[in-house]
Formats: C-alpha cells, sequence, structure tokens
C-alpha cells in the first residue's frame, strides 16, 4: 500500500469513527432534539481534525436525516419525519460492464421538453416561474438597440468580452483568479463540454465519469466513441477516491461535476477536490469540470470549484447560465487552462461564433448585479422546494424509500425498493399527466432501474403535490 493511500485511509477512519459517535449520542438521547452542535471550528480543534473534514461530519450526518443545518446559526438536532427518510446508497458500477445507451428511454423522456400539459418533474432546468422573465426581455431589448448593426454581427472567437469579463470577476466567489482572456464562450453547457471532450479525446479512449451521471454527458461520450468508465460515488460527497485512484491507468480523461451533480446533488469537499486535482495532474490526466449548478448552493457560501487548486492548468473548467437563469439562450463558456488553442480551434470549425445577442445581453445581467439578487431568491425557493418534495415523499411514498440529501442544484434522487421498476412506473404516471425520468437514463449499466430523479426547480404548487401524492401510489401499485 502507497503512503498517500494509507494517509487518506487514516484519515477517512477518524472522520468514520467521530461521525459515528455523534450519531450514536443523538440516536441514544444523549444529544437531545434541537440543540445546537459544536461549529465547524469547535469540532476541528476538538478532535485536531482539518475543517473541511469537520464539514464532511456534519453533512454525513445531515445525510443520515440526524441534523439539519440553519443558514447563518449552525447546526442542530432534526427529528423532522423528512429528514428521516433513509439515503441512497453508494453507487457500485461494475468496472467491466459492457455499456448500452438507453437510447430510446432517453429519447421519450426528452421528448416531453416545453410540454404544457405535463408537470414536468423529469428535465432538470428552472421553470419560466422561477426565472426574471421580465427583467431578461428588457435586456434582450435594450442589447439590440445598443449593439452595433443590432448584433448581427459575429463575435470574435474567443467570445464576448463584457460576458467573459463579468465570468472571471464572478470567479472570485469560488477561489478562482480568472481573467477574461481565460476564457472562451460556448453555445451552453453541453457545447462547451463536447468541445472539451473533443480536444482531448479520440475514439477509443477512456474516460471516467460519476455514476450515476446526466444521461446527455453519456450520450456525447459515447457517440464520440469513447469508453466509458463508471466510478463509485457518494450521494452526498461523491466519488469515490480509492475507486478513482484504481482506473488512473486506465482513463484518457475525467469529467466530474464536483458541485450538486445531477441527479445525486452530492457535492464533492474541498480536500478531496484538491487531492483529485493534484492526482491527476501527476498522471498528467486532464479534468473536464462542470459547474452548472455551482450557483445554487443552499448554505451561506459557494462551495470551491477543482479549477480553484489547479495550478498546472489541467482543469477545464466549463459552466453556463443553463441552469440559473435562461435554458434557453445557450449561454456558456469554458476555462481552458493549457488547452486554450485546442478549444479555439475546435470552436472555429464548429461554430465560428457565438450567439450575439445572448452573449451580450447575460453580460450586462451579470454586471448591473441582477443576477446576484436573482439567485438569492432562487437559491431559497430550491432549498424550500427539496424540503417540499421531501415531507411529500416521507408521507405518500412506499415505505423504505430513499432520497438523496442535496445542499444545492435541482435534482432530488429517489431509491425505491428493488422490485418496483421506474421505467413501468415513468408509463404510468405519464397517464397521470406527470413525467419523471427513471433510473435508467443514468448509467450505460444495467442498473438503477428502482430510481428516479424528479426536478425540483418547479413552482410549488398545491397541483404540485397533488401530483406527488399521484406519484406515490403508482409507486405503491408496483
Amino acid at each position: 500500500m502507497d503512503t498517500v493511500t494509507f494517509a487518506y485511509m487514516k484519515k477517512n477512519f477518524l472522520y468514520n469513527e467521530i461521525t459515528g459517535n455523534l450519531a450514536s449520542q443523538i440516536k441514544n438521547g444523549v444529544l437531545k432534539d434541537g440543540e445546537r452542535l459544536p461549529s465547524v471550528r469547535m469540532l476541528s480543534r476538538e478532535y485536531g481534525i482539518g475543517m473541511n473534514t469537520a464539514k464532511r461530519v456534519f453533512l454525513e450526518l445531515e445525510a443520515l436525516s440526524l441534523i439539519q443545518s440553519k443558514p447563518q446559526s449552525g447546526y442542530y438536532v432534526s427529528q423532522q419525519k423528512y429528514l428521516r427518510l433513509p439515503l441512497p446508497e453508494t453507487s457500485q458500477p461494475s468496472p467491466a460492464a459492457k455499456s448500452k445507451e438507453p437510447a430510446e428511454l432517453i429519447s421519450n423522456v426528452y421528448a416531453n421538453m416545453g410540454r404544457e400539459d405535463l408537470t414536468l418533474l423529469s428535465i432538470a432546468v428552472p421553470s419560466g416561474a422561477l426565472l426574471p422573465l421580465a427583467k431578461l426581455k428588457k435586456e434582450i431589448i435594450l442589447t439590440t438597440r445598443e449593439l452595433k448593426e443590432a448584433g448581427t454581427t459575429y463575435e470574435p472567437l474567443q467570445g464576448n468580452v463584457k460576458l467573459r469579463r463579468m465570468v472571471a470577476s464572478r470567479s472570485l466567489t469560488w477561489g478562482g483568479k480568472l481573467k477574461e482572456s481565460d476564457l472562451v464562450t460556448t453555445s451552453g453547457g453541453m457545447n462547451a463540454l463536447f468541445l472539451c471532450i473533443m480536444a482531448l479525446t479520440k475514439p477509443g479512449d477512456c474516460i471516467a465519469i460519476e455514476s450515476p451521471c446526466y444521461p446527455g454527458i453519456l450520450q456525447l461520450a459515447t457517440s464520440l466513441g469513447l469508453k466509458v468508465l463508471e466510478l463509485a460515488t457518494h450521494p452526498v460527497t461523491g466519488i469515490d477516491m480509492i475507486a478513482l485512484k484504481k482506473v488512473l491507468h486506465k482513463i484518457k480523461v475525467c469529467l466530474l461535476v464536483p458541485n450538486f451533480n445531477t441527479p445525486l446533488g452530492s457535492c464533492i469537499p474541498d480536500e478531496n477536490k484538491k487531492e483529485i486535482v493534484e492526482l491527476l495532474a501527476t498522471y498528467n490526466i486532464p479534468l473536464i469540470e462542470d459547474d452548472v449548478y455551482g450557483d445554487t448552493y443552499f448554505g451561506d457560501k459557494r462551495p470551491k470549484c477543482c479549477k480553484s487548486f489547479d495550478k498546472e492548468g489541467n482543469v477545464l473548467l466549463c459552466s453556463s447560465v443553463s441552469k440559473t437563469l435562461a435554458p434557453g439562450y445557450r449561454v456558456g463558456w469554458i476555462a481552458p487552462g493549457k488547452y486554450k488553442e485546442q478549444i479555439l480551434r475546435l470552436k472555429l470549425v464548429h461554430s465560428i461564433s457565438s450567439t450575439t445577442i445572448s452573449h451580450e445581453a447575460v453580460g450586462n445581467f451579470l454586471k448591473t448585479g441582477r443576477y446576484d439578487h436573482h439567485l438569492r431568491q432562487l437559491r431559497r425557493t430550491l432549498q424550500e422546494n427539496y424540503q417540499h418534495f421531501a415531507r411529500a415523499i416521507a408521507e405518500y411514498f412506499p415505505e423504505g424509500t430513499k432520497v438523496s440529501r442535496p445542499q444545492g442544484g435541482l435534482a432530488l434522487w429517489v431509491e425505491f425498493d428493488k422490485h418496483i421498476d421506474t421505467t413501468e412506473l415513468y408509463d404510468l404516471a405519464l397517464k397521470k399527466r406527470i413525467s419523471i425520468a427513471p433510473g435508467r437514463m443514468f448509467t450505460l449499466q444495467d442498473q438503477y432501474q428502482n430510481c428516479m430523479r424528479l426536478c425540483i426547480g418547479v413552482e410549488w404548487t398545491d397541483d404540485l403535490k397533488f401530483k406527488l401524492k399521484q406519484l406515490g401510489t403508482l409507486a405503491k401499485m408496483l
């Protein structure tokens, strides 16, 4: 066993021991319901552990439905019914499984996109009710008036200067130090991922991803002829570090969604992000980081990006406003590090220029401060929606249902008993005008048939609560 692995296992043992001790005290009544727990700093000092490890302890206890966080206040023992729902298991994908894309299922689910007659819980984007539509409309009109030739001309290849400048300035919120010259704009987040994968791989190469994983990433990788290696992932702390270390000799590139990924909503602790970046740099394996959900955090502080720890230019950070502001505007970007020239050459071939009007309008929206104001409201709504969904699941869904504990993002991962097939549930729910995302969509392997993803980025209403009750009744029938 090498020194790095031993040190990791030792640190992990201590973390598990502290978590177990606190969990026992709560279950045995030593720590009472509503009692405030020590701060992260106090826990770190008392046990002689790092701040990030102390944060992981609280995240795990929260995932176990034993405590809850209160912004600006701390962590408290909580016995609320919905918080007692068990957490889904750490995924265990097979490293030797044959890949088979569930193409028909994915096509059927995404064919529902835009249908106003359905309760769309299957598409992970915020609904229009959660977006500043009137302000965006005014911004588009103003932009069209002010841009040269009404925005009909091509932009520079690297992209809109104002947008890049605003994105660079916002990088300070996650520990970045980007300049506008470090960024390349794209037509949304998926276009950014496409350019990165195209620049770094050739058919037959192996790419490592989290499991379960966003279907668009799976489709993109397979369409480019890549071998996909799915890695074990914890529903709270993300990718399993030991699983990653075991496959370093096999992979050409690694693609992760470290902050509130879909469908699990997990968030990789900062200390693990740092270790991942350093480890991949040592093996000269590029890391494509998809950070489209990073701004949707529920707590009082935005999580860092892997790019925060990048000293080699080995991390290609991709993001967009598709999950926070305007899905249809197709505004994204890449901070490609040392791979900038390859990305620019590919952008020239595939798109020449980004969309002039929408990119300028979003740049203006960020500059005026309206984006931050919108984000504060969006984050509050998403957190409240998560609580509404979890309460409804606790009340209406079959006993033993497991639910993720996202600290941000738009996704809720639901795991039923093994005998419930969510593809069958999808068909039944569609007859009730409810669309869900069956778990089989999020893997290339024969797994997650008893799971589903629900989007919480919708307006909470009595009708939505009733739809969740209907969904629970259908699941009980199966």
